[in-house]
């Protein structure tokens, strides 16, 4: 590489708008949870004159509503500017209209999209690819991203295939778990990428724009006689895609020394039992497989980056001849469906195959549901079943469908020498903020990798939220909640009998209690679960009074500060 790495601690959404702000022109946006910050660091980084590749600022413009910002994008595309747009969930499904135009014109425009469950029986602000899913027919080519990692190594391959394509591009990556999970990664800078843009395919894009001095007719209505016809000349466009993507990550590949592929293989070369899956999750199944192959088990995960168009010639590359059993893992619920849609196109391209392996399919992590190295254990050993389970859920208890699979105890992956805390607070009493600077001061001033993921409810402030940090020596790709921790801290003691603080928590490791109770009144009240908890498993258990502190030194209810140096 011969450079110099440069490492930067940031969370997902950061990655991607660091690279979308490279090679935007324009930037139309309209804020949603979770990709709002996207929005913000571009309209910050426009506001204090950052320069693009090109050397200019990003022009920002928020409309008022989704649809505005999709309207604006294809405007805009049309008269000759590289623009990008970020959203989810019902804010994607108001673009749909505005997406159909801008692939049916071959504009290279790019959506980022942290992926967000849709309000159907009730409204969430979680994580699922219920949103992308519903734009799979819109003639946009989707990348996706399962890391932070991965999101500033690839979202550039979006940017860099639409305008050689002409196809549009939505790259997405999991709402909350990748776009707000704060890692440390190596970062690519404006130099890294620009001698990738096909300078031509540019030009020509620059050349079709709208322009008085050369008059086109575009938008026109079309009639039996030729509508059809059109619509299919644009084949040769998204025939082209896969290649182009190949070739860029093999760039990508050759600046980081990260290997990406529209489809990824890893795991054992011969393999009998494989999952597919995209996004986060196959972090985890990445773990789950080297655990699994430490027992001699012959397993794999198949790790999807370009999901459409989806290629037959990349996917049977990457897949070992030894496959006789397959699991396919979707985030996604489409009910009435024959299957979920990863599922159906895996499917689809064994259809009439001699000696096809056995496929089944499942669905995991709606609205951001935790998804363990347990879970991934169970869908292992469910297609290791005389007759394996099909269109399974795994995560949940289904105690009316009975369609879940039974999952064991949680177990813990992570390399020797990580450290895992798990910090319960109050909305707004600073414990996230506060964790927040901690990850940040250990992943830019120390050579430990870092991640940190918080966990909220919706109620914001005044509701529970659960922190949950790991550091160590190596990179950690556990894209889950910390469910084997060495620290427990609680800062508030009314959740001692409301939650079960102390689940899971290491033999010798370590519980710190913020409280107003004194050393006695704390052997008095403390619960005899936790008690029992504390002695069996041979836990340090510290108390400290933050609330009085905070008091005595004028720090009001903010408590963050004492219990972060505590």
């Amino acid at each position: 590489m011969g450079k110099e790495k440069k490492f930067i601690t940031c969370d997902g959404n950061y990655a991607a708008a660091h690279i979308a702000y490279m090679f935007s022109e324009v930037a139309a946006i309209y804020p949603i949870t979770p990709s709002s910050t996207m929005a913000e660091y571009v309209d910050e980084w426009s506001a204090f004159g950052r320069k693009n590749i090109f050397g200019d600022t990003v022009k920002v413009v928020e409309m008022q509503s989704e649809a505005g910002a999709a309207g604006a994008v294809h405007g805009s595309l049309q008269s000759g500017a590289l623009t990008s747009t970020f959203t989810a969930s019902q804010g994607l499904l108001l673009m749909i209209p505005n997406m159909y135009k801008i692939s049916g014109e071959l504009l290279p425009g790019v959506f980022h999209v942290s992926a967000r469950s849709i309000a159907a029986q009730a409204l969430s602000i979680f994580g699922d690819h219920s949103d992308v899913m519903s734009t799979r027919q819109c003639g946009f080519a989707m990348l996706a991203t399962g890391g932070v990692q991965e999101v500033m190594d690839l979202a550039g391959v979006a940017h860099l295939a639409a305008i050689k394509t002409r196809v549009p591009f939505l790259h997405f990556f999991d709402g909350f778990r990748t776009s707000h999970e704060i890692q440390k990664i190596e970062v690519l800078e404006n130099n890294d990428l620009a001698p990738l843009i096909d300078q031509k395919a540019l030009q020509a894009f620059r050349d079709r724009a709208l322009n008085p001095e050369h008059p086109v007719t575009r938008g026109t209505a079309q009639n039996p006689d030729i509508y059809f016809q059109t619509r299919e000349a644009a084949n040769k466009f998204y025939d082209a895609v896969p290649d182009v993507v190949e070739a860029y990550m093999q760039e990508i590949t050759k600046l980081t020394g990260r290997e990406y592929h529209p489809f990824n293989y890893y795991g054992d070369p011969n393999a009998e039992n494989i999952i597919i899956a995209m996004g986060s999750v196959t972090d985890t199944l990445k773990e789950t497989v080297d655990y699994l192959m430490s027992k001699g088990e012959k397993v794999g995960v198949l790790i999807v980056h370009l999901y459409r168009p989806f290629s037959a010639k990349y996917f049977f590359k990457v897949l070992p001849k030894s496959v006789k059993r397959i699991a396919v893992l979707d985030r996604t619920k489409e009910p009435g469906a024959n299957g979920d849609p990863l599922y159906l196109d895996v499917k689809d391209l064994f259809y009439g195959m001699e000696k096809a392996p056995l496929i089944v399919g499942g669905r995991y992590g709606l609205s951001s549901k935790d998804t363990t190295p347990a879970q991934m254990i169970a869908v292992f050993e469910n297609l290791k079943m005389k007759e394996p389970k099909n269109q399974f859920t795994v995560g949940i208890v289904d105690d009316v469908t009975f369609k879940s699979l039974p999952v064991g105890e949680e177990i813990n992956l992570s390399p020797k020498g990580t450290f895992q805390a798990k910090f319960y607070g109050l909305g707004s009493d600073g414990t996230v903020g506060a964790n927040k600077n901690s990850i940040k001061i250990i992943g830019d001033n120390t050579n430990k990798y870092c991640q940190a993921y918080f966990a909220y409810d919706s109620k914001k402030s005044g509701g529970i939220t659960v922190s949950h940090l790991r550091f160590g020596d190596q990179p950690i790709r556990s894209p889950y909640l910390v469910n084997t921790p060495d620290f427990v801290a609680c800062h508030v003691q009314a959740y001692l009998g409301k939650y079960d603080m102390l689940k899971g928590l290491q033999k010798g490791g370590t519980f710190l209690l913020n409280t107003i109770w004194s050393i006695d009144e704390v052997k008095a009240k403390l619960p005899n679960s936790v008690k029992r908890y504390l002695a069996q498993n041979n836990i340090n258990f510290y108390i400290i009074n933050a609330t009085q502190i905070a008091e005595e030194i004028g720090l009001g209810n903010r408590t963050n500060t004492i219990m972060q140096s505590a």
